[in-house]
């Protein structure tokens, strides 16, 4: 079996496993969402590195929630300074400044992506959170960050900071095929992993709402008909959603 089979086995292992073991809980995360949507509040999302990918994912998406914003800031993603920015998140006393650029409030859900759950902005950023009474779901590696010890100095890692845990059901270390002659394993699957929870929990949520009778507005594909439908949105949300 050669790499390729290889990755592609392990990532529909873990997705199976997600399904049979993270089923409930990526349920409940819907239900908070669909709830805060349907009682006009707002979804945020954050990662730090890499898992700033998912923070992005439930932003002006083709189907996605109007009401979904990410936490961005340059310092903590790759893509400017990537060694400054693995060194700012295992820092303390930046979750306040990142917060206080986004207009949370009481009922908004907050969904916090880390791999490994260890460094100090992520589970810095839950705590803040939550003093303004947001929920937060946590998405994470659990099989990592039982490991590996917390450098937050509650001593906490994500998954025992946040009131809510999805376990992306990777191997620690994230990474996992090994070859011979290379010093560590490659292939990485959290992204893939953590992209599908986001989804997952999105289009629940709205079917949630609808449910409830309350039609979360959503975007349309610029590359299709989208133009006109999002135009209206952005209007209204411009001065809203700092990303826009």
């Amino acid at each position: 079996m050669n790499a390729m089979d290889r990755l592609f086995d392990v990532t529909l292992e873990q997705l199976q496993r997600l399904k049979n073991t993270q089923w409930d809980n990526i349920g409940q995360a819907a239900t908070w969402v669909g709830d805060a949507l349907a009682q006009d509040h707002w979804l945020y999302a954050f990662g730090t590195g890499h898992s700033h990918l998912l923070a992005e994912e439930i932003f002006f998406r083709a189907g996605g929630l109007v009401r979904g914003v990410p936490m961005l800031d340059e310092k903590l993603m790759l893509h400017k300074d990537a060694i400054q920015a693995t060194l700012q998140e295992r820092k303390e006393g930046y979750a306040e400044t990142l917060l206080n650029l986004y207009p949370v409030e009481t009922g908004d859900v907050l969904i916090v992506a880390s791999n490994s759950g260890r460094n100090a902005v992520p589970v810095e950023t839950v705590f803040a959170a939550q003093q303004r009474g947001l929920k937060v779901i946590a998405v994470t590696n659990l099989a990592h960050s039982r490991e590996w010890p917390s450098r937050h100095p509650s001593g906490k890692t994500l998954a025992e900071a946040a009131d809510l845990v999805i376990d992306n059901c990777g191997i620690s270390g994230d990474a996992c095929l090994d070859f011979p002659g290379m010093p560590s394993r490659v292939g990485p699957t959290s992204t893939v992993t953590g992209a599908l929870i986001i989804n997952l929990i999105i289009v629940q949520a709205i079917e949630n709402s609808l449910n409830k009778g309350f039609a979360p507005e959503i975007y349309i594909s610029s590359n299709s008909d989208g133009d006109d439908h999002n135009e209206v949105l952005l209007r209204k949300y411009k001065n809203r959603i700092r990303h826009l």
